[in-house]
């Protein structure tokens, strides 16, 4: 018969000792090896394997560390637990140190029975962790079982990439390309919503009626919305009727969020954008009591403050801080965000050939909008937008221009004139909402048949001849800019607005910036993934051209389309961006720019340039009137408020209008002097800064107070108690890589950083690095970079217990310090013996694991975890009579430096004293495991004091007897005295450095 083990007991089985899980059954052991991570548990079936209860072995006298061990072996233990002892289930699980800030949502999420969070911080503060953040923690609690993430496809490789790379959560992307692969895996009558537990899912694939219905019948109990202010309308649209993508995805979401039971997590940098209405229909999809509330009282606002987060960077910039009322600094965090942004607009002029091509252009533009105009509407509609993409794609490039002139446009199939306006004006304009990017970098077509005309061909012939910068002014600008840039030590995106324009400046730009210069072109010709790869491409080559030693800068050029302009986080590879064409609108230009000025980004100035044409008749005034008025909105309020496409197009459409009744050069002066421009163009302005004052208004009055910077710094000192700080990681790290023989080069330069060759380390650690890291890295003995910030290129290590490097590097030594017949340096010892001055009696130190049985109820049921902790003890005098010390004298300790070497006959019999004596302390090891339950307890009840159904069923009870996996005596310096020549000192140090 076999026996029964409790969750967190341990067994001996297959030659090891294992930590038994929650999952396990009488007849299926779910075990983690001691000391070993997720990815090492297995089920063992005690029927037909040995499986024995184990007792943890006591350290043996014979194997003595130096003064380090005891620190070194503690943070190793800590960086290896997976189920830590703080308030939250999941932060010791996930590959991602959230900063300080980003608790907020959660903490707001775990005091909601239902989650019902609409999550606006500002760009690049980082909603995918936060999101991430709390999905996991549901997921861990049991209190969701499901996930579903609806985003554009441009978003859904990202999201992906990030759920499981950071969160351990692997999700299924289902998109118009991937469901048919999806549905032939099905069985008979099965959803692949139901197979699949999580999911992304393509917010345009979702709106087709089958998958809608599908979904909903079968929608996840947690589901999360990126972009969430593209799926509302306003009560105009939904009152017209209209089957927008905005009014097909609010539909939606109405059903899902209607199910009161389901959490839902909305994601949005801008959910105001000067739309009332919409704001209202965002919040109502949070909770129906939201759309009327009046939030011009207190009480309002404190209602809405409950489920409503958003935050500028400059709120966070520097959080918990005397500032923020804490009574000191030490648990004060910075995020290095970039302060500034350096912009410039920069002119160009037309080189007269390029100059005669253009006016003949807007000369044959203007002759074929008035023949259209007598034919009927729909010919001039399709006449318009023809007339567009020829000129948009004639001030892009000469490539660009020469396949325009070629193809045929896409709204020469229309039937009406509104289908030509659905046909056309996606390919010509810049959406602000436009959540379908891809396709749109595809060159239009100005030709209204298959046979372009030989006017057009002509004029095509004309532009192939352009190419180069010798006739290309545009092209020449870039290059003397691109040049700067590089000398700076900057790494540029060059941002075009066609496929055509991109593929020419990768191709003309080649051999013109040094032969050192790395250059690439992604377009929307490339997969979502083959984007990322080409991305880590040049990237990969330029590194390898800087050299190993890093005295050459790496040098690369990005040349992409929009395509990338939303998904593709860049800012560890790029730090500049240069607006080759100028967008339609302001929006999209924000768009681009937040790929690079984000968290992560190492620079603390971004470079901006703005190219434009200042004699095309176009680029000109979009500059002046757009541009501008966006610049001087962020200027005076200090938020980036999205201009609203029909002020974009209205604008634009001004624009061409009046260039092709005066012409290019006339364009240049009076534009805005004819009478009827210049009461629509105010009246637009009022418009637009009425918008945006609303923004900030919403921003300030509505802004974040339900959780006070006191209550995130309580569980920020309780989650790093547990599982330690930063500064511990950093010290940590450096220690270990130089006792294992790694060449460590420390700048000492304030910032943290430094790098490491490992190539001389032992084999079972390189074999580690090479498969977190790279195995080029390693096998070419390469620095590898280690940084201070969480945000890391990849071939890099972040300074934090969650990256894998640094959980590799934890493990070893941790193992190694378990098992003393490991060959090689072995930085951390179960024992030590240290004669110092900063005891005065005989201290004893002790390093214990304690393990938690934790029962969990959630909405689906108790659930069973585990929960580690390890804790310095430490008490003066022999053990019977035991005086102890409290925690911060026992980790003084570990800063204790010997003042004299120690006989080794003295240190074996000080450690053989100390740990015969470990009986006598059961009683107190004991008492004190049960304090920390209660503490554990305390903490879980704590954050999730909303929730009753949580806080009425929890318990907490300690596993029984706890670990000592050190013990280290500090005997107290003796006054100096002579040695005598007959007596040997010891030293006591392991690895490399005594």
């Amino acid at each position: 018969m076999s026996l029964t083990y409790t969750a967190g007991s341990l067994v001996a089985a297959r030659g090891r000792e294992w930590v038994v899980l929650p999952e396990s059954v009488p007849d299926m052991l779910v075990l983690r090896p001691l000391g070993g991570s997720e990815d090492d548990v297995a089920a063992v079936f005690p029927g037909f394997e040995d499986v024995r209860p184990a007792k943890f072995a006591a350290p043996s006298p014979d194997d003595l560390g130096d003064q380090r061990a005891a620190g070194l072996l503690r943070t190793a233990l800590r960086i290896g637990f997976r189920s830590g002892a703080g308030p939250f289930r999941s932060l010791a699980s996930i590959a991602v140190e959230p900063r300080a800030y980003q608790l907020v949502p959660l903490l707001m999420a775990l005091r909601q029975r239902t989650v019902r969070l609409l999550i606006s911080d500002d760009v690049g503060i980082g909603k995918t962790v936060e999101a991430g953040l709390i999905a996991k923690e549901l997921l861990a609690q049991g209190e969701a079982v499901r996930l579903a993430v609806l985003c554009s496809p441009a978003l859904a490789e990202q999201w992906q990439t990030e759920l499981r790379a950071k969160f351990g959560i692997d999700a299924e992307l289902v998109l118009a390309s991937t469901v048919s692969r999806l549905e032939r895996g099905l069985e008979l009558g099965q959803s692949l919503f139901d197979r699949h537990p999580f999911t992304i899912i393509s917010t345009d694939f979702i709106k087709s009626t089958r998958h809608r219905e599908d979904f909903l019948r079968h929608c996840p109990d947690l589901v999360v919305v990126d972009e969430a202010h593209t799926c509302v309308a306003t009560d105009d649209a939904a009152q017209a009727g209209g089957s927008s993508s905005n009014q097909l995805r609010y539909e939606l979401l109405q059903k899902i969020s209607a199910d009161a039971d389901r959490h839902l997590l909305l994601l949005t940098a801008t959910p105001h954008s000067g739309k009332e209405s919409a704001f209202r229909n965002l919040l109502g999809l949070v909770r129906p009591e939201l759309a009327t509330l009046d939030l011009e009282t207190p009480a309002g606002r404190a209602k809405l403050a409950e489920h409503f987060v958003a935050r500028k960077r400059a709120d966070v910039r520097d959080y918990l801080t005397r500032e923020d009322g804490l009574a000191d600094d030490s648990l004060a965090e910075r995020t290095a965000f970039p302060s500034d942004r350096w912009t410039k607009d920069e002119p160009y002029k037309l080189t007269p050939a390029y100059r005669a091509l253009l006016d003949d252009a807007i000369g044959y533009a203007k002759d074929r909008v008035e023949a259209a105009g007598e034919q009927g509407r729909r010919e001039a509609r399709i006449a318009w937008w023809s007339v567009i993409a020829l000129l948009r794609s004639m001030v892009s490039s000469p490539a660009a221009a020469a396949q325009t002139l070629n193809t045929r446009s896409e709204s020469a199939a229309a039937r009406t004139a509104h289908e030509a306006d659905l046909l056309g004006a996606p390919v010509a304009a810049d959406s602000a909402d436009n959540d379908r990017l891809e396709g749109m970098d595809v060159a239009p077509g100005a030709a209204e048949a298959e046979d372009a005309g030989a006017r057009l061909r002509e004029l095509a012939e004309r532009a192939e001849k352009l190419v180069g910068p010798a006739e290309d002014a545009k092209l020449k600008a870039l290059i003397r800019h691109l040049k700067k840039l590089l000398a700076d030590g900057y790494q540029p995106i060059v941002f075009c607005r066609y496929i055509p324009t991109a593929e020419y400046l990768a191709e003309q730009l080649k051999g013109k910036l040094g032969q050192q210069t790395k250059i690439a072109a992604v377009t929307g010709t490339l997969s979502p993934q083959q984007r990322l790869e080409r991305i880590e491409q040049l990237a990969a080559e330029s590194a390898d051209d800087s050299g190993d030693s890093g005295d050459v800068a790496a040098r690369r050029v990005l040349v992409a389309t929009d395509c990338l302009s939303e998904g593709v986080n860049l800012q560890h590879h790029f730090d500049a961006v240069i607006h080759y064409d100028l967008a339609w609108n302001p929006t999209r230009h924000d768009q681009r720019e937040g790929r690079v000025d984000r968290y992560g980004q190492k620079r603390d100035q971004v470079r901006v340039i703005t190219m434009y044409g200042e004699d095309n008749g176009i680029d000109g005034k979009v500059l002046e009137v757009l541009f501008k008025k966006h610049r001087q909105i962020k200027k005076d309020l200090g938020i980036s408020v999205s201009v609203p496409d029909e002020t974009a197009s209205g604008v634009t459409d001004a624009v061409v209008e009046w260039l092709l009744l005066h012409g290019r050069q006339g364009s240049q002066e009076t534009l805005f002097d004819l009478d009827g421009h210049q009461e629509s163009f105010d009246r637009i302005a009022r418009e637009w800064t009425s918008a945006a004052e609303r923004e900030k208004t919403s921003r300030s009055k509505y802004a974040q107070r339900a959780i006070h910077p006191e209550e995130v710094a309580r569980e920020v000192a309780a989650v790093r108690t547990a599982l330690g700080s930063t500064e511990e990681v950093r010290a940590f790290v450096l220690e270990a890589l130089r006792d294992l023989d790694a060449v460590v080069r420390d700048p000492r330069d304030g910032t943290g950083d430094f790098t490491a060759q490992v190539g001389g380390t032992p084999a079972g650690l390189r074999d580690a690095f090479a498969a977190t890291l790279g195995s080029r890295l390693v096998e070419e003995d390469r620095r590898i970079p280690f940084r201070s910030s969480p945000a890391v290129a990849r071939g890099e290590a972040a300074l934090v217990r969650t990256d894998p490097a640094i959980g590799a590097l934890a493990s070893y030594v941790l193992d190694s310090a378990l098992d003393a017949n490991v060959h090689g340096p072995r930085p951390a010892r179960r024992c030590g013996v240290v004669t110092t001055d900063a005891v005065t009696i005989r201290t004893t130190l002790l390093l214990v694991r304690y393990r938690f049985h934790l029962t969990l109820p959630s909405r689906t049921g108790e659930r069973e975890l585990v929960a580690e902790d390890a804790r310095l003890l430490a008490y003066e005098g022999l053990p019977s009579r035991a005086r102890w010390l409290d925690g911060d004298a026992a980790a003084a300790l570990l800063t204790a430096r010997a003042g004299a070497n120690t006989h080794e006959q003295m240190a074996r019999n000080q450690i053989t004293r100390a740990l015969d004596g470990l009986p006598d302390l059961t009683d107190h090891l004991t008492e004190y495991g049960r304090t920390l339950a209660a503490d554990l307890d305390a903490s879980h009840r704590r954050v999730r004091k909303a929730n009753e159904e949580i806080v009425r069923g929890l318990k907490v009870v300690p596993q029984e007897p706890a670990d000592v996996l050190g013990v280290y005596v500090y005997l107290p310096q003796q006054p100096a005295a002579a040695v005598s020549p007959a007596t040997v000192p010891v030293s006591t140090a392991s690895g490399a450095e005594a």
